[in-house]
């Protein structure tokens, strides 16, 4: 049960505190004196999206918190304790919204995305709109209502889940259906290059290696002419540098005896002259071993040729082309299994289907069933609301053979008759406004009656209803509240009469600031707003016993 609504800085309201209590609860105020922002300020703490539009202006942010008790909402205690939120039987959600537009939601304290904010508060606050009669003309509305009336929850989901099963395998069934058509010349394709990869034996080749030995021999005389030339230079010329050296060394070391300082340059001439004759022979053997092979030299330029033209047929790099076969392989391998992999999904699509088929039957069953007591409920209603006449028909058909579907394979239709002999047809092409308004009430209070959320708000929803039947009206409402918390925004006075509280929405004017509050009316307050409901310029002695007497006429339960 919601304890407490405190609001700050929400649009017109600048600060609000209001404690709230069970049984029935009215709101009343002369029209745009702010009933709205109140229900507004209800939607954002409960989950619903927010923009800087909210907030008071000149404020930096608008703040909603909510206090509940969870004394009778044994499942809300359950989900706060399983996901670490609990806090004894006392819940407090928070939700703030910046002058930039971002929000922030707390429960408990604890910061909170808003989808599991709506997930949680749905368990605690039910809100019926204004306009829900217009929402009842949609088919999956219809079928929404029907199984929350007929509690349908643990099988629906039971239902979409094995749905969702088939709906992906069959997808993926039909995607390798499609590509099967084209993957025959896909497969031709890939053995015909595969085929050709394979005969080079890739393995066996390193391109690199082979352009390394393909210079080398394109190169070779430039090799033997230099290296000739160099090792002439080194050691055999006249004055080579092997012989630069040795005399460098031998006049160095005469003068050692007396520079004893240039040991160390000797020991570096020795360990060079060493060093030359060391690449001197190393040359010479190098030099002796180089051949011309030009039958060698052409097979090179034949396998490179080879390898670069089927590089630019792939358009890979050479050194590339062994990792293009592997990959050439795994598609074929991939489409060569395609097959197996289609009748695979077949037999899987063919065995979720057989599982859906007897949870969409029981489903129906049930759907049936519910329909059934539902609109005995609402015809019965109907009649209660000024509409003797009424026939409330909830249709539910059974697509036969169909492909599975979320939410089971009904549809399901809203029919109705106003009139006596005239056959029932959609709600949506025989019901006026104010039918619509009034079927549209006896299906949210008869399916409202069955549910377990401890609080219920109700926006207006009496509109387009009037006279006795507004009495009535408030007399099913206060019947909802006998276990559970009802608040309610109305306009009628019939409906005001019958609930227990009685909160007053008034505007106040300071300089110039306009701001938007709340008082809870006590007796004579509460006949007052119910004469001011009543009509008239001015609130005479008839109005103020009028009304008097319907409030007395309430109060005897």
């Amino acid at each position: 049960m919601l304890l407490n609504l405190t609001i700050l800085d929400l649009a017109i309201v600048k600060a609000l505190q209001l404690d709230l209590t069970q049984g029935m609860t009215v709101l009343t105020g002369e029209t745009g004196a702010g009933k709205s922002i109140l229900l507004t300020a209800l939607g954002l703490a409960l989950g619903e999206r927010a923009t800087a539009d909210y907030v008071r202006p000149n404020c930096k942010r608008a703040e909603v918190n909510l206090e509940f008790d969870l004394t009778a909402s044994p499942a809300a205690l359950t989900w706060l304790q399983d996901n670490d939120f609990d806090d004894n039987q006392l819940c407090l959600i928070r939700r703030i919204v910046g002058n930039d537009g971002r929000s922030k939601a707390y429960i408990n304290n604890r910061p909170v995305t808003l989808q599991t904010l709506q997930v949680f508060t749905r368990q605690l606050v039910e809100i019926h709109g204004q306009h829900a009669h217009l929402t009842l003309l949609e088919s999956e509305e219809q079928r929404r209502l029907l199984d929350n009336y007929g509690k349908h929850a643990a099988l629906l989901e039971r239902v979409n889940a094995c749905f969702r099963q088939w709906q992906t395998a069959q997808h993926e069934l039909q995607q390798l259906q499609k590509k099967r058509s084209s993957a025959e010349q896909r497969e031709a394709l890939l053995r015909y290059q595969l085929t050709e990869l394979e005969a080079l034996n890739l393995a066996q080749f390193d391109y690199d290696a082979l352009s390394e030995s393909h210079r080398k021999l394109a190169n070779l005389d430039q090799i033997l002419s230099v290296g000739q030339t160099e090792l002439d230079a080194l050691y055999d010329a006249d004055k080579s540098v092997h012989w630069h050296t040795k005399n460098s060394l031998k006049a160095l070391t005469h003068l050692q005896q007396f520079a004893p300082e240039l040991t160390t340059i000797n020991a570096l001439l020795n360990e060079a002259q060493i060093q030359i004759e060391e690449a001197v022979h190393e040359l010479r053997d190098f030099l002796a071993n180089q051949e011309a092979n030009p039958a060698q030299l052409l097979e090179l330029e034949q396998q490179i040729g080879v390898l670069q033209d089927l590089s630019r047929k792939h358009h890979v790099k050479p050194n590339e082309l062994l990792a293009l076969q592997q990959r050439l392989e795994n598609e074929l391998a991939q489409l060569s299994h395609s097959g197996e992999r289609i009748a695979e999904l077949e037999k899987l699509t063919a065995n979720y289907r057989q599982n859906y088929a007897p949870l969409s039957a029981e489903l129906s069953a049930q759907r049936q069933k519910a329909a059934k007591k539902l609109q005995q409920q609402i015809s019965r209603m109907m009649k209660e609301l000024g509409m003797p006449n009424g026939e409330f028909l909830v249709e539910v058909n059974t697509f036969i053979n169909d492909a599975p579907k979320l939410n089971g394979n009904d549809g399901v239709t809203f029919l109705i008759s106003a009139n006596v002999g005239l056959p029932p047809k959609p709600l949506a092409k025989v019901a006026s406004g104010g039918e619509l308004s009034r079927i549209s009430l006896a299906i949210q209070v008869t399916t409202a009656s069955d549910k377990t959320t401890p609080t219920m708000i109700f926006d207006e929803v009496d509109s387009g209803v009037g006279g006795g039947i507004a009495e009535i009206v408030g007399q099913k409402l206060r019947q909802l509240s006998g276990n559970r918390q009802v608040l309610c925004v109305t306009h009628l006075p019939q409906v005001a009469a019958q609930a227990h509280h009685h909160l007053y929405v008034e505007k106040q004017h300071h300089a110039d600031m306009t701001a938007s509050q709340v008082r809870l009316l006590n007796d004579e307050e509460r006949v007052i707003e119910t004469a001011r409901m009543l009509g008239g310029v001015e609130l005479t002695a008839n109005t103020l016993a009028h009304a008097r007497e319907m409030l007395l006429i309430k109060n005897v339960d």
